[in-house]
This record gives structure tokens, sequence and C-alpha cells, in this order.
């Protein structure tokens, strides 16, 4: 069981930065994969972004990819995703969420969610 809390969510312009925060609860947390998604009104969630426990393997949505970095603090129990040149598309509702063993794309695959940030970037 752990409870993960994003943060780091706002109203930006076109070609702007933000960096989302992930604060888990327990620390067990450097025992999970790790992965962002997003969803908008009306649309499925999507996969944004993932990261094993290490840190080392990450993999990003041909969307995001060379403009978002996912990163996590083991010793802080906290995953991040910088998002860089940001567009209007990215406009979401961004979650957070962890697993027990290999990071995945899939939503339902993941066992522990967060609340949500929202993230608006202005065109």
């Amino acid at each position: 069981q752990v409870q993960l809390v994003e943060s780091g969510g706002g109203l930006v312009q076109t070609g702007g930065s933000l960096r989302l925060s992930c604060a888990a609860s327990s620390r067990l947390f450097a025992t999970y994969a790790m992965g962002w998604f997003r969803q908008a009104p009306g649309k499925e969630r999507e996969f944004v972004a993932n990261i094993d426990w290490s840190g080392f393997s990450t993999y990003y949505a041909d969307s995001v990819k060379g403009r978002f970095t996912i990163s996590r603090d083991n010793a802080n129990n906290t995953a991040y995703l910088l998002m860089n040149s940001l567009k209007p598309e990215d406009t979401a509702l961004y979650y957070c969420a962890a697993r027990k063993g290999s990071p995945t794309i899939v939503t339902v695959s993941y066992d522990y969610w967060g609340q949500g940030t929202q993230v608006t970037v202005s065109s």
C-alpha cells in the first residue's frame, strides 16, 4: 500500500515548462516502477512516460519524446516529470502511478494512483 500525491501543475503559455512531482508515502517506493499518464476531457487516459525502480531505464510516448523527462529520487520517495516546450495539446489532468515489477505503458497494469494535477497550456 502506498499513497501518491501529485503537485506542480498549473497554467503555462505555449513553449513554457513545468515540473510535476509525485510524492509517495512509503519507502517501498524504491521497489516500484513508476508511470505518468494524462487524460483530457472526453478522451481516454493515455501513457506519457515510465521509469523502472532503479531510474536507469525510461520510456516515452512519441508525442512527448524529446520534450519531457521522467526521473526519480528514491531517497526522497519522489518521482518527477519535467515538461519542456509545452503545447496546447499537452493540456490534461496528469496522474502518477506505481506498480511492482517492470514498467509498462498500460493503464490497468498499475496498482496505485494519485488524484492528478491539472496542466493547462494556453494557445
